[in-house]
This record gives structure tokens, C-alpha cells and sequence, in this order.
């Protein structure tokens, strides 16, 4: 392939005015688990140099530490405040125990309630040395918390400038509609963007349940896990490589899917796609998960600059992927399509 790097892409989130790279990057798992200060520094400054601009975070990730390292980074790295979109995800909460007493966190964890989502965005602020956080995310639905409460709570943060824009991440489609509908009937700021596990075993949800969504009330898409907790890169066809995600403690409830032998077949066939276009599975499965035109974003995750560089190759692969092409690798993994 081609060695000169082919140009970042754009979109626009759902029907919002903001503009994301096609490819963003994450940090789950490897910040402050992979990488610490210095080599969060050196991936972002690698990722903005390539036109990446939207980058991913939660305040669950690392338990804060994910939010700090790339708040200190940012702060380092000096960029303009209009170059770079961050955004950060509630609903867990921090600590996951006590609030250091006898009494149980019972308002700051697995909860979407106003009390505890006014203070989370503060405590993610301070974290990442911003003034405001351009994107956040209710991250899980929360059925023991009215909606109405929820979407008045986003409305609020949006309000008192605390964010720009909000979303929610592995909510039902008629729990998007809901919050759509009430912000709409009490003329609040409406959630604008989703964001779904969205890869070639996992995509009935984005293609199927969310449909009526994209039209209806203009729903943009971050898409996570686009390479199945790596599975698609096509490193697990013989087992659990030392050093991969598989192996690490924190990652154990991935492991059975990853070693699951149909899927690595489905991974061996879709191989002999990626010789065809020269180029990698990972290059291949992430080009497929940009190519749907739902997709605002796709989230990448890299432990070190050489994966960053070969996910990013992608974007040279985009343009070759046909419909036909879309077809024979959707028809290798039909039996996961469901999922």
C-alpha cells in the first residue's frame, strides 16, 4: 500500500453542526492501564498530527485516571480549544465502594439522577483542565431514574456551559425516542448522538433497532469496539497472544469470544479479502465499520504508535470498499449479524 497518509475524513454528528474525524480515538483500557503520562502525550500528538480531533474518555475509565492523563496531556500538548472535541461518559461512577464511610455510595453509582450527574461533569472538568466538555454521554440507561429527570439534568450541564452536546451510549431505541420526545416536548436540549458497540459479529442494533432513529431525530453514531476487543485484527486465531487485550485481567469477560473458533474461521476467510486489498484485517474491519454512512465516528484504541498508524491506514482502504466487497465480508459473518 501506500505510505503517504491518506487524508482525514469528516462528518458531521447525526444532524448536529459539529464535526468529527471519520477515526477518534479512545481511551479505554489503555490509558494509565498501557499507557502513563508520557505515552498518552506522545498518542494523542500523534493521533491530532494525523487530523484525528475527536477524542473519547469516560469518567469510569481507569477510575479518573483515563480523564487526568488526558487532561494533562492536552494541557501540555497546547492546542486550540476550537481544533479538539473531548468527550466523557456517566453512569458508574467512581470508586465502585463506599464514600469512605459506612454509608453506601447508594447516589453515585450505576445511577443517571441529577444529584449525581451535576457533580460528575464538575469532578471530569477539573480532570481534564477544561472549561467546558464538548460531548457527554448518559453511558448505560438507568431504569430506576425517570428519564424526564435525566434529560432535564443534560439539559441543565448544557445550560450552565458545562458541555456542548449530549448523547447516550448503549441505550435501547425506545429509550433514545423517550429522552428525544421530552426534550422535544419542553423544548430541551435534545441528545444528538449514540454510541453503540458497532463490528462485523456485532450489528443488528445499529442497523436494524436504531433504522427508524437516523431519520426520525437525526441520530449520529461514535461507534465503539469497531475490531471486537480485537478478535477482527485476527491475532486470536491460535489463542490468547502474550501482551493482547485478551490476556489482561480486566478483559477476562472478553476472553470465550475471542478464542471462539467459528468466529476465527469467519476472521480466516475474511483474511483472504485483506490480502485482496492490501491490507490488514484490522485495516479491513475498521474501513467497513467507517463505511456505513450512519457512522459519525469510529473509536480506535491503541496501546502504542505503530497500531494507532496501521488503524489510521484505513482510511486509504475506505474508497476501495465496494458494495460488493461490504457484501462478501457481511455474508462470512451473517451468523453473527444479530448479535
Amino acid at each position: 500500500m501506500d505510505h503517504v497518509p491518506t487524508p482525514m475524513v469528516y462528518r458531521r454528528m447525526g444532524r448536529s453542526g459539529l464535526q468529527l474525524s471519520a477515526f477518534s480515538l479512545g481511551s479505554w483500557v489503555t490509558f494509565h492501564n498501557q499507557l502513563g503520562a508520557a505515552g498518552v502525550r506522545e498518542m494523542l500528538a500523534a493521533a491530532f498530527d494525523r487530523g484525528v480531533n475527536f477524542f473519547d474518555n469516560a469518567e469510569a475509565y481507569a477510575d479518573g485516571q483515563s480523564e487526568t492523563l488526558m487532561g494533562q496531556a492536552i494541557a501540555e500538548l497546547g492546542w486550540d480549544r476550537l481544533d479538539f472535541v473531548v468527550s466523557s461518559k456517566y453512569y458508574w461512577g467512581l470508586g465502585r465502594g463506599s464514600s469512605g464511610g459506612a454509608q453506601p455510595r447508594v447516589n453515585g453509582r450505576d445511577t443517571l439522577n441529577r444529584k449525581y450527574l451535576l457533580q460528575a461533569v464538575e469532578g471530569s472538568l477539573r480532570r481534564l483542565r477544561l472549561d467546558y466538555i464538548d460531548l457527554v454521554y448518559c453511558h448505560r440507561p438507568d431504569p430506576e431514574t425517570p428519564i424526564e429527570e435525566t434529560v432535564w439534568a443534560m439539559h441543565d450541564i448544557i445550560e450552565r456551559g458545562r458541555a456542548l452536546y449530549w448523547g447516550t451510549s448503549e441505550w435501547s431505541a425506545d429509550e433514545i425516542r423517550a429522552a428525544w420526545e421530552i426534550a422535544e416536548r419542553h423544548h430541551l436540549h435534545k441528545p444528538v448522538v449514540e454510541q453503540p458497540q458497532y463490528n462485523l459479529f456485532h450489528r443488528r442494533r445499529v442497523e436494524r433497532e436504531y433504522a427508524r432513529l437516523y431519520a426520525d431525530v437525526g441520530l449520529g453514531l461514535t461507534i465503539w469496539s469497531p475490531l471486537a476487543s480485537g478478535l477482527l485484527t485476527g491475532k486470536y486465531r491460535h489463542g490468547v497472544p502474550l501482551g493482547s487485550r485478551g490476556e489482561q485481567a480486566a478483559a477476562s469477560f472478553l476472553r470465550d469470544g475471542l478464542t471462539d473458533a467459528r468466529r476465527n474461521q469467519a476472521v480466516e476467510m475474511l483474511l483472504h479479502i485483506a490480502v485482496e486489498l492490501d491490507c490488514s484485517m484490522a485495516q479491513l474491519a475498521l474501513a467497513w465499520a467507517a463505511s456505513n454512512p450512519r457512522v459519525s465516528s469510529v473509536i480506535l484504541g491503541a496501546s502504542t504508535l505503530a497500531q494507532l498508524h496501521e488503524n489510521l491506514g484505513a482510511l486509504a482502504v475506505l474508497p476501495r470498499l465496494d458494495a460488493g466487497v461490504r457484501a462478501r465480508m457481511e455474508e462470512m459473518t451473517a451468523p453473527w449479524a444479530d448479535a
